[in-house]
């Protein structure tokens, strides 16, 4: 499986989301997914399997198919429990 954070210019922001995501995996003992950024510009349904991105971002994001749309970038406990979500609908927790 496939995770993604997006962002507009696809430097820090989606880049801090990136290494949070994989935080939130080692917490809950998931292996085996692959965790990468991008800005909105380059990213194609075909990258990932679901993606994560801002509120700001939502609407234009949609095109990318499953779509988790985080309120705040920066909040770890919505990050932690969405990301959660994704692993148990998926069947990794």
């Amino acid at each position: 499986m496939k995770m993604a954070a997006v962002c507009g210019s696809g430097l820090g922001s989606s880049f801090m989301v990136e290494m949070n995501i994989n935080s939130v995996l080692n917490e809950l003992g998931v292996t085996g997914i692959e965790v990468a950024h991008y800005d909105m510009g380059s990213a194609t349904p075909d990258l990932a399997d679901v993606f994560f991105v801002g509120g700001d971002l939502a609407d234009s994001a949609q095109h990318l198919g499953n779509v988790v749309v985080l309120d705040s970038i920066i909040d770890m406990d919505e990050l932690r429990e969405k990301v959660r979500a994704v692993c148990v609908k998926e069947g990794l927790l």
